[in-house]
């Protein structure tokens, strides 16, 4: 008989803690017992999870005892405050927020990029950068193929990225433009309707380099889960007026010359990675086409035409999917294996 898991889902009323329950009853993980925390507001509430009606409790360090993996949604302060009490009780953290990601004694995964590191944890791993996970599942096998010196990324990515509230905010602000009515953004420091915007967070963004802290984590992110601080990376964070689903337009600059047949082979034969790519008949990835899906979708794979070892290609993901709630179950499941 299999081991099952009493799981815990911290931050659970919440957009990604919702999907994260959806996608653990989605792949069938061993769960024998689940727990729904989230704040005082949310108490008492009952969410859906295999037909069932399980009631929301109050987040707090006493409800880990007993937990094998409590994965996190809760924001980067809560995570922060309450990570050490969550692996001190037993649990095997893994947090979706920025709290722990740099940390040298905590384990940054994406199961297609850095399996191995996961097993290195010290009762917390860290989930990347929604942005960082879709552009490392595209770029490991190129990495592993062609040794990858200089990444330049543009991001698209959709208001999901911001939370509930932002989705609205598009949604509301758009009807309202259709109708020539005002309306006062609340989420986005300008209005995010038939607009984009380069910056994210949508507060207190920009660094002393001028870069956002978006781009900043895609930077030391890659370097962390790639194991090299001498890889270039340059990126610019642009919010787009799209319901879900990030894109990103990446330039990379590599040791050995790859042609574009070749990595297509590579990126078609890679895990998680579904290559779209046939020009002729105007097919690539797309954002509305990456809803609802785990896969990274890659295409308009091309040779750059700058500079000889250069390739460009286009990413599409679901970032409250892969970029967030999936990844996360991923890394439960690597654990799970190994314990097996």
């Amino acid at each position: 008989m299999s081991k099952e898991y009493v799981v815990a889902i911290a931050g659970a009323t919440g957009l990604v803690g919702r999907k994260m329950m959806e996608i653990l009853e989605e792949r069938n993980f061993p769960v024998r017992e689940i727990k729904l925390l989230a704040s005082e507001r949310s108490r008492g509430k009952k969410l859906k999870f295999k037909g069932e009606e399980i009631e929301v409790r109050v987040l707090a360090p006493e409800e880990f005892k007993g937990v094998d993996f409590a994965i996190f949604s809760a924001g980067g302060s809560i995570s922060k405050a309450i990570g050490k009490q969550v692996a001190e009780a037993g649990a095997v953290m893994i947090d979706n927020s920025s709290a722990w990601r740099m940390d040298p004694e905590v384990p940054l995964v994406v199961p297609e990029v850095n399996p191995e590191d996961a097993q290195k944890h010290k009762g917390i791993i860290a989930n990347p950068n929604c942005s960082t996970i879709q552009m490392l599942v595209a770029l490991k096998p190129l990495h592993d193929a062609a040794k990858i010196r200089r990444i330049v990324v543009v991001t698209y990515q959709s208001t999901s990225g911001a939370g509930k509230e932002a989705v609205e905010e598009l949604r509301a602000h758009s009807e309202a433009m259709l109708k020539g009515e005002k309306y006062e953004n609340k989420v986005f420091p300008h209005p995010i309707a038939f607009n984009c915007l380069p910056q994210i967070p949508q507060s207190k963004a920009f660094g002393d380099n001028f870069y956002t802290s978006e781009e900043m984590k895609m930077v030391n992110e890659t370097r962390k889960m790639f194991h090299d601080d001498s890889i270039m990376v340059s990126a610019t964070c642009v919010r787009v007026p799209v319901f879900g689903a990030h894109a990103e337009a990446i330039n990379i600059t590599t040791e050995r010359k790859l042609s574009r047949d070749q990595a297509i082979k590579v990126l078609s034969d890679a895990p998680g990675i579904k290559v779209v790519d046939d020009p002729a008949n105007q097919k690539y990835p797309l954002q509305l086409d990456a809803e609802g899906v785990d896969d990274v979708f890659v295409g308009r794979v091309r040779e750059d035409i700058s500079q000889e070892q250069g390739l460009d290609l286009w990413c599409v993901a679901d970032n409250i999917r892969k970029g967030a709630a999936t990844n996360a179950v991923q890394i439960a499941e690597l654990l799970a294996a190994a314990s097996r």
